[in-house]
């Protein structure tokens, strides 16, 4: 994995279907343009073929428009997905020419930003969702900005997985192995799961 939104990361995703389902809610997107990369975790509502239904349809709203600003992105699902059950979503949108993460979230998916320097003033940063549904109640969204440095990592999980993974990352190990451990450990078993891992590595600029 990782290979289409090279050079800017590396990464890797884990899943687990609600135990008798044939699909998952859960579902991601990660998508690059000339000066940076889109990477998106999406939750449907419930689970089974009506919440990968949901998931699919805010993933396709997406896709072609990783350049933009964050707050289209969640106004264009939430008019696509208008009339469902909704999703739950978490996205950051990565200018790497100047090396700035913008991240929002609406739900309970999960985010974290693990800094390589583990000395650095704020070595952990958490993304802070507004509530709500994206296709039935959006909130006033307030992106917030912050600079990332060359193996810098971010971590999206949705609420099939328990708290506490984010003392538990080994961030030696490449993002797919991370991914992995992470679903492994934490699992709840009761619901679709999904972890995604990015790790900034530079603009590709020498």
């Amino acid at each position: 994995m990782g290979v289409d939104a090279a050079p800017f990361i590396e990464w890797g995703v884990a899943l687990r279907r609600f135990s008798g389902q044939d699909e998952s809610g859960d579902g991601y997107l990660i998508e690059s343009h000339p000066d940076g990369v889109l990477v998106v975790v999406v939750d449907g509502l419930g689970h089974g073929p009506q919440a990968a239904e949901v998931t699919q349809v805010a993933i396709a709203a997406l896709k072609g428009h990783a350049d933009k600003s964050v707050d289209f992105l969640f106004k264009r699902c939430h008019r696509e997905l208008a009339g469902t059950r909704g999703v739950v979503m978490s996205l950051a949108s990565l200018d790497a020419r100047g090396g700035a993460m913008t991240w929002a979230g609406v739900g309970n998916v999960t985010g974290l930003l693990l800094r390589a320097d583990s000395q650095a003033e704020r070595a952990r940063e958490t993304l802070l969702p507004r509530g709500g549904v994206v296709g039935y109640r959006l909130p006033s969204l307030y992106p917030v900005v912050i600079f990332v440095a060359p193996g810098d990592t971010l971590i999206f999980a949705t609420d099939g997985l328990r708290s506490g993974f984010a003392e538990d990352v080994p961030l030696n190990d490449v993002p797919q192995q991370i991914a992995e451990h992470i679903l492994e450990h934490y699992g709840r078993g009761t619901d679709d799961a999904l972890v995604l891992v990015a790790r900034y590595v530079g603009n590709g600029v020498a």
